[in-house]
């Protein structure tokens, strides 16, 4: 799971080099870390929060697909 999100943001900035991912498992699921340069955050984000958005959702239903409960976050 870890690769597929590091190649979907890696393709959505300027700086792929700065993306990294790590994923957290936890007791309520596993949660995924998104961190980026400070300049590709609103590539990453989108207009209105869209491309997020996106993200997230395509996170779910990839954890439901292996039945997890997935959250995906952008870190500062």
């Amino acid at each position: 799971m870890k690769e597929f999100f590091d190649y979907l943001v890696k393709n959505l900035v300027d700086q792929p080099d700065a993306v990294d991912i790590q994923v957290v498992e936890g007791e309520n699921g596993t949660l995924i870390e998104v961190r980026v340069a400070s300049d590709d955050i609103a590539k990453v984000v989108g207009r209105k929060g869209r491309i997020i958005n996106s993200l997230r959702t395509i996170a779910m239903t990839v954890g439901a697909r292996f039945g997890q409960r997935v959250r995906l976050e952008l870190m500062d």
